[in-house]
């Protein structure tokens, strides 16, 4: 075990994670202004890994979680569909749990989501920002961080931050039981993906789920904005 670079991993996704909630929760920026403090912190720092120690074997490791492995798609596809279903039939049975127009208010008020730009925004959401995530908390915070800890480490540690990561986008928007549900949800969702990702060895299959979940929060989105 290379003891710098165990560290190096832990300390950055830390950072990276706490710091991007808080941009999230607290400052609040626009949302493009947002995207382009989470590439620098989700992409740049975690390539500063690769930059400090470019041995073959963390060549090798990068390579391998970006491997197109088709046979596996299928059923992460598949998986993908019936998580769209799940979040949408939750959605129908909380709705009335849940006060839309404070999200709604926060997405404009925080991040200036509106009707006028919501489309482009769903966009991003589902297919770059899903795949941004993916790298830093799939490929970088568990399947490169297993290799220098264990497994179960890494699983842990990187469904936990996966969770924290989310606290200050949605805070004030649900109940306090909703919103210890929703939190609970994300981190055995995080445990899913890593366990999803070290059956295949790529990021690929989690990145389909997480995108059809994006799908389904979008579409309570176009719901939200009155598109449908």
């Amino acid at each position: 075990m290379r003891r710098g670079n165990k560290w190096y991993i832990i300390l950055s996704v830390l950072f990276s994670s706490l710091l991007m909630s808080y941009v999230d929760g607290v400052i609040a920026p626009t949302y493009f202004v947002k995207s382009c403090i989470k590439i620098c912190l989700f992409l740049i720092v975690p390539l500063g890994y690769f930059l400090v120690d470019r041995s073959e074997r963390n060549k090798a490791l990068m390579r391998s979680i970006f491997v197109w492995k088709r046979k596996d798609l299928v059923n992460a596809l598949l998986l993908g569909m019936g998580v769209y279903v799940v979040i949408m039939v939750a959605y129908m049975i909380f709705r009335n749990f849940i006060d839309l127009s404070l999200i709604q208010d926060s997405l404009a008020s925080g991040m200036r989501v509106t009707a006028e730009n919501f489309v482009y925004v769903a966009v991003y959401i589902s297919f770059v920002n899903s795949l941004l995530e993916e790298f830093f908390f799939r490929g970088y915070a568990y399947m490169i961080l297993k290799s220098e800890t264990n497994s179960k480490f890494a699983c842990v540690f990187s469904a936990i931050l996966f969770a924290m990561y989310h606290v200050g986008m949605t805070s004030g928007w649900f109940s306090w039981y909703i919103y210890v549900l929703a939190m609970l949800g994300l981190f055995v969702g995080g445990c899913i993906f890593n366990v999803l990702n070290d059956h295949c060895g790529t990021i690929y299959p989690s990145w389909l789920v997480h995108m059809f979940a994006n799908f389904a929060i979008n579409t309570v989105g176009f719901i939200l904005f009155g598109f449908i």
